[in-house]
């Protein structure tokens, strides 16, 4: 059996993690990297043991769902909480990041972002990643990255 690639690998975590949103609008998932080892991860959803959009709505303001942590913002306060450095990580996410969570991750230290998905990709969050030299790469999810863990589970790991 042929191993998957980091990049391949990091990337199937986010979309893990994309798993256990509780957005009913678009799953996220975020995975923070050091030296090939996993820091930190987080997906969008509501702060902890509060309401979720997939219990009572989104809680909609300007065509944006207030009550949603996005999973970059939730990946980096995971890191602050638990007291774990950025400077210098990288991070793997399902989909482009917002301006706000790119704005967050530049001060947090993070030196490149890999992403799986372009979405509503902000020029202005394209340019504060060149100023701060922030290295961007598009790395599309393979989901056959998955199949040979799939394919090894049995009938009652898979849900049957």
């Amino acid at each position: 059996m042929e191993r998957i690639s980091w990049n391949q690998y990091f990337m199937a975590q986010s979309h893990l993690l994309a798993l256990r949103s509780t957005c009913t609008r678009l799953a996220v998932g975020a995975m923070i990297v050091r030296e090939n080892r996993m820091m930190a991860g987080g997906y969008n959803g509501s702060i902890a043991g509060g309401t979720h959009c997939i219990d009572d709505g989104c809680y909609v303001i300007d065509n944006h769902c207030v009550r949603t942590i996005h999973a970059e913002m939730n990946a980096l306060l995971q890191c602050a909480k638990f007291g774990v450095p950025t400077e210098g990580a990288e991070m793997f996410v399902t989909h482009f990041p917002c301006l706000p969570c790119s704005k967050a991750i530049i001060q947090s230290g993070i030196k490149k972002i890999y992403y799986a998905t372009d979405y509503k990709n902000h020029p202005y969050a394209i340019d504060l990643f060149q100023q701060a030299k922030v290295q961007l790469e598009h790395v599309p999810f393979e989901s056959r990255s998955l199949e040979p863990l799939l394919g090894s589970l049995g009938p009652k790991e898979k849900g049957g």
